[in-house]
């Protein structure tokens, strides 16, 4: 069966977590700083002063989702939808009106934790426990929940903000979301709840993933992605300068990037589907260690380009391939505890990636010495996972 019939016969479930991932737009990065400017002046914070409490409010997030997150495994999905658009709402609430700056950074964060965090959360636990066979597929057209977002919001947020203040803004989006998942809530086929919640003082009966080696050995493989592309976007005026490019050609490749993500996630989904997410996971982060390779000896326009699309491209197929592989080797039924891990570890280590790089860059270090350093961190991610992959494939 093909992506045609899957939508034929679960437009109703797909469409539940299209909608939670299109929703986590409200607290990406991406929405977010395109209203820095008018946050900061409202919470009375400098450019700087924003930038520490930003990521602070990210930090504390990625500990709530490491406490919270696992509950999808026993809260029934409509019930847990409810709690966080609820708590969403109140984070909109708290940072649009709040009267004193402690106020709007609670709001923020509670923005971050149930927007990027929880709804995403959602969707791609939706569909990676409810489909088996057409897994893949499933979480490939979820994802585009999130391309969505990126890729129609800036533009659309740009041009309104002609007509309307950036509060006015929040609000809109907030009840277009609302009028969406209004129907959904009552009507749509929501699935039982997965499990039985654990009696108060009872330990969850589940994986503690911190505490198996295998999930540390997975890690790097996983995390590749969001650190390094982190690194790339926040320093991109560095990038360019130093690979001989300028930044409209990065912006011309950031649309490309954008475009490169459909195909990854619609061929990933269907790949995974018929090799495996072992066989994937082996294999789609050759484009990016291609593109690396080439930025880091050739440099110039094509270097970004090629950066952009390639790693365009492995974003688009990474969520389908680690949502099955996570499935593949705890099960589908501690799919809620695994991915708020993992998602918890991405959170710390983009929080701190920045930082890193930023050092490296401070001491003198040309961004090629950075790229080089990208790529052997590719490589040792993709040496140190066999182990874990080799593993899944006996299962």
């Amino acid at each position: 069966m093909g992506y045609r019939t899957l939508l034929r016969n679960h437009r109703g479930l797909l469409g539940i977590a299209f909608l939670a991932m299109f929703s986590s737009s409200l607290g990406q990065s991406f929405f977010v700083g395109l209203f820095q400017a008018p946050i900061s002046e409202r919470l009375g914070l400098s450019a700087g002063q924003f930038g520490t409490a930003y990521a602070l409010v990210t930090l504390v997030a990625g500990f709530v989702m490491l406490r919270l997150g696992p509950a999808i495994d026993w809260v029934a999905p409509r019930r847990f939808a409810l709690l966080v658009l609820a708590a969403l709402a109140t984070g909109v609430g708290l940072l649009t009106l709040a009267p004193w700056w402690g106020l709007g950074l609670l709001g923020l964060g509670l923005v971050r934790l149930c927007g990027q965090g929880m709804m995403s959360h959602l969707g791609n636990t939706l569909a990676g426990r409810e489909f088996t066979t057409l897994r893949g597929r499933a979480l490939g057209l979820v994802g585009m929940g999130i391309m969505l977002g990126e890729t129609a919001l800036p533009p659309l947020m740009a041009a309104l903000l002609v007509w309307f203040g950036w509060r006015e803004l929040w609000w809109l989006f907030g009840l277009v979301l609302a009028g969406l998942w209004l129907p959904l809530l009552r009507y749509g086929p929501w699935p039982p709840a997965p499990g039985t919640r654990p009696r108060r003082g009872q330990r969850h009966d589940g994986p503690r993933p911190f505490r198996e080696r295998r999930f540390w050995q997975l890690l790097p493989l996983l995390m590749t992605l969001p650190i390094t592309m982190t690194g790339l976007f926040i320093y991109q005026a560095r990038l360019t300068e130093d690979l001989g490019s300028s930044l409209a050609v990065y912006a011309l490749a950031l649309t490309g990037m954008g475009l490169a993500k459909l195909p990854g996630a619609l061929l990933g989904g269907r790949w995974v589907d018929r090799l495996g997410p072992v066989r994937l996971a082996r294999l789609y982060l050759l484009p990016y260690a291609l593109a690396l390779a080439v930025a880091l000896t050739l440099g110039g326009h094509a270097g970004v380009w090629l950066l952009m699309v390639g790693g365009g491209l492995a974003m688009g197929a990474q969520e389908s391939i680690a949502t099955s592989l996570l499935v593949r080797l705890w099960g589908a039924e501690h799919l809620g505890t695994v991915r708020a891990t993992l998602s918890a570890a991405m959170v710390f280590s983009t929080g701190l990636a920045p930082a890193v790089l930023g050092l490296a860059l401070d001491l003198g270090a040309p961004f090629e010495a950075v790229l080089a350093g990208m790529l052997a961190f590719l490589v040792a991610g993709w040496w140190l996972a066999q182990g874990v992959l080799g593993e899944a494939a006996r299962r």
